[in-house]
């Protein structure tokens, strides 16, 4: 990751650049059945970047900010209460303690987005008007997806009315574990449809895929059919985000963008809670994609604590010391 921006001007507060959205695309089988995926080049390339790229002092301390700028704050537990989500949407427009911000030469700095439930879309809004930061809602029978298609296709309709400006929406998984990529394309194009202006992104669940083909080939089926993201996993499966994974979807995204001129983007979620794998993420989005991915309205972290985590560093590198995780609890 190259060294080229000091923290005091990493973040003012970035805005979401006016990129075109993905329209999608005719079902091209042809390319689908041509994606490949060579595993073991895959694992070499993903296990190298770690040691290979690392910032320190001041750059650190701006890329992290970056970071932060581009996390869906979520929370998606069963015992979310209005005030919860409250307090998780101050921390979003707060994330960082003034006084942090202020020794950084940082000015409104923000989350990405705040990511929850249906039944909690209400109260998000209500915590984040006027902030500009978006509700994200989670949609279409999540995590598993296995609700009755007409119900999951109402369900999105209805956040959308809720006043959720993203949908997280989760594919069939064994449309890709059985090959049948007309019936993703046809579900993901009504997902898209039933989103209307909302944005969607594609929860492909990669780690129930079963190989990178199958990755490979479902990140372009979605794209094809409209996602304005693809997304690694919903956070509950066994095996979430992993380096291999996010290199095959990248690529696909690369590829898309090539191919059509529409950039796609890209969200890794579940497992990444600390600083330093979100500095991994960064520098394979900057090696893959290129710096036009690093802002929030191509990349984003589905996490909930990482934030803390960043916080904590960032604190360590204005007083040169680690304070305990607990004095950075989100809410």
């Amino acid at each position: 990751m190259a060294e080229t921006s000091q923290a005091h001007t990493a973040v003012t507060h970035l805005p979401q650049a006016l990129e075109p959205r993905n329209p999608g695309m005719a079902l091209d089988m042809d390319w689908v059945l041509r994606a490949r995926a060579n595993r073991s080049a895959i694992e070499r390339r993903a296990a190298t970047l770690p040691g290979r790229r690392s910032v320190k002092k001041d750059f650190q301390a701006a890329w992290l900010a970056r970071a932060i700028s581009c996390i869906d704050l979520t929370t998606l537990s069963g015992d979310d209460t209005a005030g919860r989500v409250a307090r998780l949407c101050a921390k979003a427009k707060q994330p960082v303690r003034a006084d942090l911000l202020d020794a950084l030469g940082l000015q409104g700095l923000t989350v990405g987005a705040v990511c929850v439930y249906h039944d909690m879309i209400a109260p998000a809004v209500a915590a984040l008007h006027g902030s500009g930061i978006p509700v994200a809602a989670v949609s279409t029978g999540f995590p598993a997806g296995l609700s009755p298609f007409a119900l999951r296709v109402a369900e999105i309709g209805e956040s959308v009315a809720a006043g959720a400006g993203e949908i997280d929406i989760v594919i069939s998984r064994r449309r890709v574990l059985t090959g049948d990529w007309q019936g993703l394309y046809d579900e993901m194009r009504q997902f898209r449809a039933a989103c209307g202006e909302a944005h969607v992104k594609a929860i492909l669940a990669t780690g129930e895929l079963g190989t990178l083909q199958n990755v490979a080939r479902a990140s372009l089926v979605c794209m094809m059919a409209g996602a304005d993201f693809i997304k690694t996993s919903t956070g509950k499966e066994s095996v979430n985000a992993t380096l291999p994974v996010s290199l095959v979807m990248m690529r696909a995204i690369r590829d898309y963008f090539e191919a059509t001129g529409y950039r796609v983007g890209y969200k890794p979620a579940g497992g990444i809670s600390k600083a330093k794998d979100a500095l991994t993420y960064l520098a394979l989005v900057k090696e893959e994609l290129g710096d036009r991915w690093l802002r929030p309205d191509l990349f984003r972290f589905g996490a909930s604590s990482l934030l803390g985590d960043i916080e904590r560093q960032l604190e360590h590198h204005v007083t040169g010391a680690y304070s305990a995780s607990w004095r950075h609890a989100l809410g």
